[in-house]
């Protein structure tokens, strides 16, 4: 999905709005491995993901890699409490794969809000599904198994599932990666 069409899709933005704001957006590539946002920094742009798969991740206290969110194609990525409040950002957001971005800074996101109000609840509708999100996220390890967690992602991403390493599948499931090599063998069977 296009960053147009994604916009039309709100059914908020006369066309005109929308070719407007895409001209406040500039494209940037990531290799494989690279960060769009590292803990600490500030975090003053927003990223709609064109190509390529990302991860959200922070450190434990013991220095060990979590993974939380991978974000797809079609996708928004930022830092998002780091970009409200404008302090460091307590995540990384790495890519794990070539990527390509359109990145807008705060400041442009800032001057949409004063020339139209339908940017002020488009901003809300995103609030929102960043909160159910989280929310589901926070059930789904709540409630469900390592296996209906993988089973879910296979079913909503299967064509990125390759791009993802084992470690980082495991880390966001949860799980070690043993544990997620018998869930796969399991699955197959």
């Amino acid at each position: 999905m296009q960053l147009k069409e994604f916009l039309a899709n709100f059914n908020l933005f006369t066309e005109a709005e929308i070719d407007d704001a895409l001209l406040l957006f500039s494209k940037r590539r990531l290799k494989k491995g690279e960060y769009f946002v590292q803990e600490g920094q500030t975090c003053s742009e927003v990223a709609f993901i064109e190509s390529g798969v990302f991860r959200s991740f922070y450190l434990t206290p013991s220095g060990n890699e979590m993974t939380y969110c991978f974000r797809f194609p079609g996708d928004m990525a930022a830092a998002y409490s780091a970009f409200i409040t404008g302090n460091g950002s307590v995540e990384y957001i790495q890519a794990l794969s070539d990527s390509e971005l359109l990145v807008i800074p705060k400041n442009q996101i800032d001057l949409l809000l004063t020339k139209s109000p339908a940017w002020i609840h488009f901003l809300k509708i995103i609030a929102e599904q960043q909160y159910l999100e989280l929310e589901g996220r926070v059930f789904q390890l709540q409630r469900d198994s390592a296996q209906e967690r993988y089973q879910n992602l296979l079913d909503n991403q299967p064509e990125y599932i390759r791009q993802i390493s084992l470690q980082h599948l495991a880390s966001y499931l949860g799980i070690t990666q043993r544990h997620l090599s018998r869930i796969r063998k399991e699955l197959v069977l």
